[in-house]
């Protein structure tokens, strides 16, 4: 063995370990000797190595010029670590269990390990900041995304292609998910961008909910949306391929949901921040549950939308002025509105954050201001609580659904098919909940006209399916009549039933009678006139008109009152 004294050793007071460095300045006769038979041998050993499969070759062995190669037949130094398999070493000499890595430039090792600039790799998952690196067992996703308990989110997008509609998710981790909100939406690509952005600020935990936005075949920029969104929870892309109507896509929804809890949403509703914990706290000690935010309307106008009708626009324009800003954005779009039928946006993610977005916001306690709020916040004695399942913002468990049955799909169109499936539900026993704390904000758009016939067409599909005197009551809501009035009548009628079961019965018949052609005619278009015509003279005229002159005497002033207003039209 040929000594070498051109090298030394040195004592590294920092981890108290021996390294090995050339000395400076050294002139000893046979360095070049020793240079060429090493130059010669690594030649002949990295060859050898190449055809046993090794991976290292020349490149991958090659370190800065100050340091000298190094091959895996060498005595090891008894002052330094053991290393099994080629390691590389810099000045400042980074020493790993099992392989090495080394700075500037990086050195491959036999696991393929990659590193950031300012990090080193850890044995088993190391967290990183972006950009994302990749550890053996779990990856941390970027800021925007909670850290799940088992397996970290991705951006990666599974997609399912079904006979009627194609499912792309997006952040498909594997966290058990607690809520499922289910938002229909079609044509509305501008409100339900702004109504996911606000989804994404909730205060409850990102990786226990999910949104499965099922777009019921939309002819706009809807199916961008996939790709434009940055959401930190599980988001469930539904996109049908044909339109099949609210009730359709809703359950499509209910079948792809994870959670035990369901959310309804409309695409077009605005949640702020608490939005699913409140929604949440009321069924985590109770199962059998419908909570509502619904009957405490808010709407705000997010867009200037070219469809609005004329009491829209003068509303619109009174709110524009609490702020100057909306109203310079106002006064623009009234100036250039001729040259473009787009909407003209007004509220901006940021206006969401600050809750700016409010001053163009307005309550609607229609509900409310027709005397609910006296039932208390359960509703307690209220005869039509079913009403309150408004599927704009409702919340239910999947296992009441399983027990009621989903959404009627023969509902086609607007209206009834949410207070249908609630009126089940109600028959069902479950307690109705209305929680202000619960409320979204509705983004205002235009209204069809065509709505106003789907709405009858449901109506009386919901008649026929329960022809009761508790459903068929709100046929009185035509006269324009308050839901406490209708409450107070059916509260009559129930006494009346009760009190004098084998009396009235001609009176009663008529009037329930009556009650179902309001909403036969309005759906198919008579005129609502002559609702229970009898011959003049006759028994049964007689028999009515009769049993009619005790109603008040006896204390039943509201059945008196709505049956006169529909029997005499």
């Amino acid at each position: 063995m040929i000594k070498i004294d051109s090298y030394e050793y040195y004592y590294n007071p920092e981890d108290g370990k021996y390294y090995i460095r050339k000395r400076k300045n050294s002139t000893h006769p046979l360095k070049k000797l020793k240079d060429k038979l090493d130059k010669s041998k690594d030649k002949k050993d990295r060859k050898d190595k190449t055809s046993k499969g090794n991976r290292f070759d020349d490149a991958d062995t090659k370190v800065n010029k100050s340091r000298d190669k190094v091959n895996t037949g060498n005595k090891k130094n008894k002052s330094r670590d053991k290393v099994n398999t080629a390691n590389e070493t810099n000045k400042s000499y980074d020493k790993a269990d099992a392989v090495n890595e080394t700075n500037k430039p990086y050195a491959k090792a036999d696991a393929m390990n990659e590193t950031n600039k300012s990090y080193d790799k850890a044995d088993a998952v190391n967290e990183t900041n972006k950009p994302y690196a990749k550890a053996d067992a779990m990856n941390e996703t970027n800021k925007l995304y909670d850290k799940a308990d088992a397996v970290n989110e991705t951006n990666k997008v599974d997609i399912t292609d079904h006979s009627l509609y194609k499912m792309s998710v997006k952040n498909n981790h594997k966290h058990p998910i607690k809520v499922s909100i289910v938002m229909p939406t079609y044509n509305k690509y501008h409100q339900t961008s702004l109504s996911l952005y606000g989804l994404s600020k909730q205060t409850f935990p990102h990786a226990e909910y999910e949104v499965i936005l099922v777009d019921d075949a939309s002819s706009d920029n809807t199916s961008n949306i996939l790709k434009e969104v940055d959401v930190p929870f599980k988001f469930k892309y539904i996109q049908m391929k044909q339109n099949k109507g609210r009730s359709s896509v809703r359950n499509i929804g209910i079948n792809h949901a994870e959670g035990d809890l369901l959310i309804f949403l409309d695409g077009e509703m605005l949640a702020p921040p608490a939005f699913i914990e409140n929604h949440y706290k009321h069924h985590v000690h109770e199962s059998n549950l419908v909570v509502t935010g619904a009957m405490h309307y808010e709407g705000v106008y997010t867009f200037i939308m070219p469809d609005y009708n004329e009491d829209q626009v003068a509303h619109l324009k009174e709110l524009v002025g609490r702020d100057p800003e909306y109203r310079r954005l106002y006064e623009n779009y009234e100036q250039t509105k001729q040259h473009s039928n787009a909407p003209c946006p007004l509220v901006t993610k940021e206006d969401i954050d600050t809750n700016r977005f409010q001053r163009l916001s307005f309550p609607n306690r229609y509900f409310l201001n027709s005397g609910l709020k006296h039932f208390g916040e359960r509703l307690e004695g209220f005869t039509l609580p079913y009403i309150a399942f408004l599927s704009g913002n409702v919340s239910v468990r999947k296992a009441n659904l399983k027990k009621s049955g989903l959404f009627d799909e023969t509902f086609v169109g607007y209206g009834a098919e949410d207070w249908e499936l609630g009126y089940r539900l109600y028959k069902n026993g479950v307690q109705f909940v209305l929680d202000p704390s619960t409320v979204a904000y509705h983004q205002e758009h235009g209204i069809s006209k065509r709505k106003v016939k789907e709405q009858w067409g449901n109506h009386y599909r919901f008649v026929k399916k329960h022809p009761n005197i508790d459903v068929l009551i709100l046929s009185l809501e035509w006269k324009e009549l308050p839901f406490m009035h209708l409450h107070q009548t059916l509260v009559e009628y129930n006494q009346l039933e009760e009190r004098f079961p084998n009396e009235y019965n001609e009176l009663k018949h008529a009037f329930c009678t009556m009650l179902f052609r309001i909403i036969e005619y309005l759906n198919s278009g008579q005129p609502v006139t002559k609702l229970y015509d009898l011959p003049e003279g006759s028994e049964e005229r007689i028999k009515i008109h009769q049993q009619f002159e005790t109603l008040r005497p006896r204390g039943f002033d509201y059945l008196a009152s709505s049956f006169e207003q529909i029997y005499y039209l």
